[in-house]
């Protein structure tokens, strides 16, 4: 049986590799297994690329909820399980009029009528995750997660690039590279030009940077139990987003569940030496992300109700805000009649941080979220939830103004999104790219894995592309695009979208958008390997950055970077390759804010890894990539690059290196 146990391993594994990591746990231990992570990702450097269970694996990942054996018990299934999950949903009861479900076709939004609808719903998704849980004990499996699942479910839980900016002191600098333009974001660095503002542990370090040596200028430490994510600065006004977790003890001394909150917590840094504490807001869950419009700040969090908890004890279930259960009517309801996670949402002035704006809460599977100019795109795995033999993603949309939320429509799609890039909004049109896989390829496999049964099925994934006007309505689509390939990166650029598939040789697609009811692919350009991150980068060209494979043993060469002539659409081209050998990975597929990119100055950098670590910066010409900076890394961790002025700076952990800007030139250096 060891040989099946390994086999069984190695199958989960491969599943859940681009599977990120439950927040519902509490930050020591979320810290830990990224860690793990990224040893093993590490260790192995070399493997084979199989692009069938991490599909799979794909389709689950939106819909993770707040405890591990609830992940296995949705990722590793049966048939019955699916079946049963349609059953659960249908027959759980409802206090309002009209339920979810019953509007599930229509693109409105409802709200919740009571606490005791909610209730219901919650329960519904417990009744339904206690059934799930018999599929293991037939094998005689994972009977040892129960208490931690309980213990889990018990908390709540868990296109542009750096563009150089003209700051109050009149120095360019760098800012964060985020996803949409005009839509500020938070990040472990941010630089003003004239100080750095760094995330070290349990500390925000301020350093002067206006003379070339460096000034350690201020240091706001956290309380032990208050876990820093990111922070982001605007004018004289810092943001430190943190996660801070109450505990419960019982009558014996232990600790039995917990909740987590995310916090935001502003000071104004008029005087940097000094920072004055403005206010703390509040929310339910576990930081997700935050965006900053037009003077307004908005913060996501995942908030996971505990579906065991007493109808009575509503904190457990509803999310708070600032201390206060949040209104029924700001609390949006799932397109089916259970659920246990919430996308909270809160805004408030970056001016006027006491004076909170608007909440809103959308209840179901807390998911990927995408953020345009206008609107919050919440999206959520939809599997096994109805009678599709694919898989699904629902897509909740909610308007924001001036701090003012609202919900606008919602819908489903076949499919799964990549990333955030997968999805992009352009003149009120919402254009997406998915990978479709049949639902038995990946809910079945583990049941037939134990059954024995080992036959091949010739069931393949595929993509669509999907056009949506402002209600979410299709106004055009595309099917059936690089049949047993997926989806590995994409970017959306005006009336003109490209995405990537792979599974032996790289095809880059371009679509033309120019009519939304009728969007064409105008161009295939097959190349091996692939790209998992792509960027404008002016003149009609577009950057890749991803690995470079040998096309007959599907094995990496090595960190790749192309860049593709996209001046005819309909005839893209790779006009220079460059590829860093016996280095067999990056945080650019999955962290874009850990790629530092300024067209205007023709630099683009990241960190790339294999037995060593390292940190470069290319630039390009008619001669092609041309390596100007690289440095070896004595830590693996969150690295950033960025510049103010004349100097570039390398922060590492609590290390920050100075560089001239003309021939990266070593400055100086500073320990936090």
């Amino acid at each position: 049986m060891e040989d099946r146990e390994k086999e069984l391993e190695e199958l989960i594994r491969s599943m859940a590799e681009n599977t990120g990591i439950p927040a519902s746990i509490h930050p020591d231990a979320v810290e830990k297994k990224l860690e793990a992570a990224k040893a093993e990702k590490k260790r192995r450097l070399r493997r084979k690329y199989i692009t069938g269970a991490v599909a799979a694996c794909l389709c689950i990942a939106v819909g993770i909820t707040g405890s591990y054996l609830h992940f296995f018990q949705r990722t590793l299934g049966t048939e019955d399980m699916a079946a049963g999950s349609m059953d659960s949903a249908a027959g759980a009861p409802s206090d309002s009029g009209e339920s979810a479900e019953d509007g599930a076709e229509e693109s409105l939004i409802a709200s919740a009528e009571s606490y005791d609808e909610i209730y219901e719903y919650i329960q519904a998704e417990r009744e339904q995750t206690e059934s799930d849980a018999g599929i293991f004990s037939r094998f005689g499996i994972m009977e040892e997660s129960s208490s931690t699942a309980d213990s889990a479910a018990s908390g709540g839980a868990s296109n542009s690039g750096s563009a150089a900016s003209a700051g109050g002191s009149g120095t360019s600098y760098s800012d964060t590279n985020v996803r949409e333009e005009g839509v500020g974001e938070a990040d472990i660095v941010k630089t003003d030009g004239s100080s750095l503002y760094i995330v070290n542990g349990q500390t925000v370090e301020i350093v002067g940077i206006e003379s070339a040596e460096m000034e350690e200028m201020a240091e706001i430490r956290m309380a032990d139990d208050c876990y820093i994510m990111e922070l982001y600065v605007q004018d004289d006004r810092l943001v430190i987003m943190y996660t801070r977790t109450e505990y419960s003890v019982d009558d014996d001394g232990y600790y039995n569940n917990y909740r987590d909150y995310t916090n935001a917590l502003v000071y104004d840094i008029s005087d940097r030496m000094n920072p004055v504490k403005m206010e703390n807001i509040s929310q339910s869950g576990y930081y997700n992300t935050m965006r900053v419009r037009d003077g307004y700040v908005y913060v996501i969090s995942n908030f996971y109700a505990d579906t065991a908890a007493p109808r009575a004890d509503t904190a457990a279930y509803i999310p708070e805000v600032q201390g206060s259960a949040m209104a029924v009517s700001d609390i949006y309801m799932p397109q089916r009649q259970m659920g246990d996670q919430y996308t909270v949402i809160t805004s408030f002035s970056l001016e006027n941080p006491s004076e909170k704006t608007d909440s809103k809460a959308v209840f179901g599977s807390s998911g990927m979220c995408y953020v345009s100019t206008e609107n919050i795109y919440v999206t959520e795995g939809w599997y096994g939830q109805d009678d599709a033999e694919v898989t699904r993603t629902s897509i909740r949309k909610v308007s924001y103004k001036d701090g003012i939320l609202h919900g606008e429509a919602q819908t489903k799609v076949d499919g799964t999104l990549n990333d955030s890039f997968s999805i992009d909004e352009y003149n009120g049109y919402l254009r997406l790219v998915t990978t479709v896989s049949p639902v038995s390829s990946g809910v079945t496999g583990i049941a037939r894995f134990f059954s024995g049964d080992t036959e091949e099925r010739n069931q393949e994934d595929s993509n669509s592309l999907y056009v949506l006007d402002e209600n979410l309505e299709i106004a055009g689509e595309i099917h059936d695009l690089a049949k047993d390939e997926s989806v590995y990166s994409a970017r959306f650029m005006g009336d003109v979208g490209y995405f990537v598939t792979f599974k032996q040789v790289d095809p880059l697609f371009s679509v033309d958008l120019s009519d939304p009811s009728d969007p064409e692919i105008i161009g295939e350009l097959k190349i091996p390997g692939f790209s998992e991150y792509l960027h404008p980068y002016g003149g009609g060209q577009l950057l890749g950055i991803g690995m470079d494979v040998d096309e007959e043993s599907v094995t990496t060469d090595g960190v790749k970077i192309s860049m593709f002539d996209i001046s005819d659409p309909a005839d893209v081209k790779e006009e220079e390759t460059y590829v860093l050998e016996d280095l067999y990975g990056t945080d650019v597929g999955y962290n874009y804010k850990a790629v530092f990119v300024d067209v205007e100055k023709n630099l683009f950098g990241f960190m790339a890894y294999g037995d060593i670590t390292k940190y470069f910066i290319f630039t390009y010409d008619e001669n092609g990539f041309r390596e100007v900076f690289s440095r070896e890394l004595t830590l693996y961790g969150n690295v950033r690059g960025l510049y103010a002025g004349e100097r570039f700076y390398l922060v590492n952990g609590n290390t920050v290196e100075s560089f001239t800007m003309d021939g990266f030139q070593k400055v100086d250096d500073i320990v936090l």
